[in-house]
């Protein structure tokens, strides 16, 4: 019997789920596709598709029904043990931190589970809300293979020189260096460029993922050669509520002035970036704003964002094709225009309507470096390391 394997990704809002089935080729085709997003607001939203159905599930739900991340998954347990033929063969998870020790996908085991619990402080927002479906399907399912995913990973093969920060060497020995994270989306977004972009995928490519957290890969080959984020997920491009690249004494100030480790972790991590300067935090509401904290959000997240594309041709001595995906780089017309004026003097020139109307390839003909917009896809990529896994290939 062919594999079915069910893929979570738990984040800090949001519930995602997939269920993929091998046809026995290891090619992975998908069943069902679904998430749970504004867990705990007021605007909380079912929504679940079939291979034939796009809208198989689209349900609002009350404030009450989803109030936590047990609720959430257990809204999606109740829905996959009523539509699914039969139990999964594995279940595939999201983990965005796997620390110094994880380079690939693992089978979790009472000792990885451990110590991917004692990176939490790494990933405040995201490592336990990735490590608590783990812990709720191990205990009603102990038997159940479960497979570690980490958005660590891709990053991994990094030169000292890009992985160090400088600073004393016994802090590195402790693993504190530059990780980068989104490495699953970057894998996904590597594959689609090989398949479908053969000759831009060999050369110098630069991808910003631009959602709720955004960051930006340099990578040559397919392989990581830098990236923006690193020890946490707080550094590089400015976020919806994250900073971005922050000077450490501002930190060093905070505490200062009297404030606890987790006044500035919640400022840090929950009222800063997009939200910090304007007090918004949706792309759709700062573009629709004529307020001018808005208009500042705006301007700092497209100059910062092309500052750090700037930045990583560095490491690939120029750039040939620059790839947007996640929400925002996919969906947002305005965003991607702002980014590409920053970087005109890199004979860059934006097809305008094919921007507006978010084409595959939204360059002019004319322009010296592609520009692309792709779909991102971490779920299917996890669906893909847990059938490695699960068949030991």
């Amino acid at each position: 019997m062919n594999p079915l394997l069910l893929v979570v990704n738990a984040g800090s809002s949001s519930l995602k789920f997939g269920v993929y089935e091998s046809d026995g080729n290891k090619m992975l085709d998908l069943t069902y596709s679904g998430q749970v997003t504004g867990i705990g607001s007021t605007t909380p939203h079912f929504r679940v598709r079939s291979s034939d159905r796009p809208r198989l599930v689209d349900r609002e739900l009350d404030t009450h029904e989803v109030s936590s991340l047990d609720q959430a998954q257990a809204l999606v347990s109740d829905w996959l043990t009523q539509n699914l033929k039969r139990d999964p063969d594995a279940v595939g998870h999201r983990i965005v931190h796997g620390g110094p020790n994880y380079h690939d996908s693992v089978l979790v085991t009472p000792a990885v589970l451990q110590e991917l619990e004692g990176l939490a402080s790494l990933a405040p927002l995201h490592q336990r809300n990735n490590l608590h479906p783990v812990h709720v399907i191990g205990q009603r399912h102990p038997l159940l293979p479960q497979v570690a995913c980490f958005d660590t990973a891709f990053h991994r093969g990094h030169r000292d020189v890009v992985e160090r920060f400088a600073i004393p060497e016994h802090f590195f020995q402790r693993g504190v260096r530059r990780y980068g994270f989104h490495g699953l989306s970057y894998e996904y977004i590597a594959g689609h460029l090989k398949r479908h972009y053969p000759q831009e995928a060999d050369g110098r490519v630069i991808v910003a993922h631009l959602g709720s957290g955004a960051s930006a890969c340099a990578m040559k080959a397919g392989l990581s050669v830098e990236t923006t984020m690193g020890f946490t997920a707080l550094d590089g491009l400015p976020m919806c509520t994250r900073p971005g690249r922050l000077d450490a004494g501002v930190v060093l100030w905070m505490m200062e002035q009297g404030m606890t480790h987790e006044d500035i972790q919640h400022v840090l991590y929950y009222e800063s970036g997009l939200k910090g300067l304007s007090g918004l935090t949706d792309m759709r509401e700062l573009l629709a704003s004529d307020q001018p904290q808005a208009e500042l959000a705006l301007a700092y997240f497209a100059y910062r964002t092309a500052e750090s594309i700037a930045g990583l041709c560095v490491a690939l001595g120029g750039l040939e094709t620059l790839v947007f995906t996640a929400g925002i780089g996919e969906n947002c017309p305005e965003i991607r225009a702002r980014v590409c004026r920053h970087l005109e003097w890199l004979g860059l020139t934006l097809d305008g309507q094919a921007n507006q109307r978010n084409a595959s390839s939204i360059a002019t003909g004319e322009s010296a470096v592609s520009v692309l917009v792709v779909p991102t896809n971490e779920e299917w990529v996890i669906a893909n390391k847990t059938l490695r896994v699960l068949t030991g290939a």
